[in-house]
């Protein structure tokens, strides 16, 4: 019965508490699968580093009941136990309802579950009994399997708790102190992602160490045990086309890609290419395909401008129709330019007419996208004006293709965005209109040419075959361009 670790609110430890038990399974040999609940990039990479293995997002938003059932099914019956990390607090989800809450993953998951409440006990006492009742007994269908105590002051702190919490006969499963030497450091976006934290292995050491001493492992190995009768286990069909090759730029810059996504587009026949826009030169050979995922372009937005021919070939590419997915941080890399927080400007690619400006403003939050028709956007085989823009390198403009890209879905989608930055232009040929959580309408957004894709909105593509299978077959079609063609 895997085990969710949820939190009072954001903040409590649910991170340092889920790695802490990741790295001590891992210690001891124990396969374990980690999943993540809601759409957040940067806490899938420290369960991934720790375990050895992708971890995956669980979000009814951005997908369904359905998918995260069976992603959940799929993924926890290929090793010994799973561990869920939840988001916010155990009951906050995208609206007043807790839709996508880590309650509502619990629910959906049925008794395969089991809820574990991490609490900061840093401030309180005897309160931590009050919390923990109304915690278990405010949903009838989401009970605690027990509570984590975390950041305990003392000794007689300790007992306290212990006495306080005892009447309620809710399993204590784990107590950790003050741990001052695991620090995860953070910046403007959350968590600085794994591969930029120096002592990052030292970090995994500790929590090693805190993960095998602080928990009852006796009560909690149970729990975390995957039984797979239980475990209804469905996937995509794969393809067995000759494989496509679609490069994906992954480095420090660009690391905010699904799990799953970068599973689908192989099992309809990708075969994946990494490479770096910060070290390599030169473009993967023989690709048909460039996705550019998000992550942190204005960090090292010197290094990418420096890194001229690697802008030149991925130009060369453009111009020759090679289709293009980018999200986010790879929308910023493909305008015209990247201002950073102290206003520095930096030269980009150039594909979009457009500069990027780094702020203080956070833009954050489910986004319903709403495909725009032919009469107010143009669809991906129609010309667009941006493409006759030339690129910084001084390609050559963009010429029509018969070629689609991906097209959007026939419904409206669910995505997310999270960035500090605005860009100075408005798209004159938008992918879709974005409405909030809330309804509310914010306007057109995203950049749509042929064989091109550019948007701050974050797609998980669980539930999206349509692009996956749009974007490979666009590949496919593509004339394979050798390395020397463009570099």
């Amino acid at each position: 019965m895997p085990i969710a670790i949820a939190g009072t609110h954001s903040g409590a430890g649910k991170t340092t508490v889920t790695l802490a038990i990741l790295a001590g399974l891992r210690r001891w040999g124990v396969s374990v699968q980690s999943f993540k609940v809601g759409p957040d990039y940067i806490d899938p990479m420290f369960h991934a580093a720790v375990t050895g293995r992708p971890c995956h997002n669980l979000d009814p938003v951005l997908t369904s009941a359905e998918y995260v059932r069976s992603c959940f099914a799929r993924h926890s019956a290929k090793a010994e136990g799973a561990v869920i990390e939840g988001v916010m607090g155990l009951f906050d989800g995208a609206g007043s309802d807790g839709f996508g809450s880590t309650a509502h993953i619990v629910r959906l998951l049925g008794k395969s579950v089991s809820a574990i409440l991490v609490v900061d006990c840093s401030r309180m006492s005897r309160s931590l009994a009050a919390i923990v009742y109304g915690y278990h007994h405010f949903d009838a269908d989401v009970k605690l399997a027990g509570v984590i105590l975390n950041r305990v002051g003392s000794d007689r702190h300790r007992e306290i708790l212990l006495e306080a919490i005892a009447p309620l006969g809710i399993p204590v499963l784990g107590i950790l102190t003050r741990e001052d030497g695991i620090k995860l450091s953070d910046r403007h976006l959350g968590l600085v992602p794994t591969e930029e934290v120096a002592n990052f292995r030292d970090i995994v050491d500790r929590l090693t160490e805190l993960g095998q001493r602080c928990f009852d492992w006796e009560r909690l190995m149970p729990l975390i045990k995957v039984s797979s009768t239980n475990l209804k286990q469905t996937s995509t069909p794969l393809c067995l086309d000759t494989p496509v090759r679609i490069a994906v730029a992954r480095d420090r810059a660009f690391n905010f890609y699904y799990a799953d996504n970068l599973e689908l587009l192989e099992r309809a026949g990708a075969e994946l290419v990494y490479w770096s826009p910060l070290e390599d030169e030169k473009l993967p050979d023989r690709i048909q395909g460039l996705y550019f995922g998000g992550g942190f372009p204005e960090m090292f937005a010197a290094q990418l401008a420096e890194n001229k021919r690697a802008i030149a070939a991925i130009a060369h590419s453009y111009n020759h129709h090679m289709p293009i997915y980018a999200e986010c941080g790879g929308l910023m890399y493909l305008s015209q330019a990247i201002a950073d927080f102290n206003g520095n400007e930096f030269a980009m690619v150039g594909a979009l007419p457009t500069r990027t400006v780094m702020t203080d403003k956070l833009t954050l939050g489910y986004r319903r996208c709403l495909p725009l028709p032919p009469g107010e956007g143009l669809a991906f085989a129609r010309s667009s004006s941006h493409q006759t823009q030339e690129f910084m390198t001084n390609a050559k403009p963009l010429r029509p293709s018969p070629t689609p890209n991906p097209q959007p879905p026939d419904r409206p989608i669910w995505g997310h965005e999270f960035h500090r930055s605005h860009q100075t232009v408005a798209s004159d040929c938008p992918l879709h209109r974005l409405r909030d959580y809330a309804d509310r309408d914010l306007g057109t957004e995203g950049w749509r040419g042929h064989n091109f894709w550019a948007s701050y909105v974050h797609l998980h593509w669980g539930d999206l075959p349509t692009i996956v299978k749009g974007f490979v077959e666009a590949a496919r079609s593509q004339t394979v361009l050798s390395s020397s063609s463009y570099n």
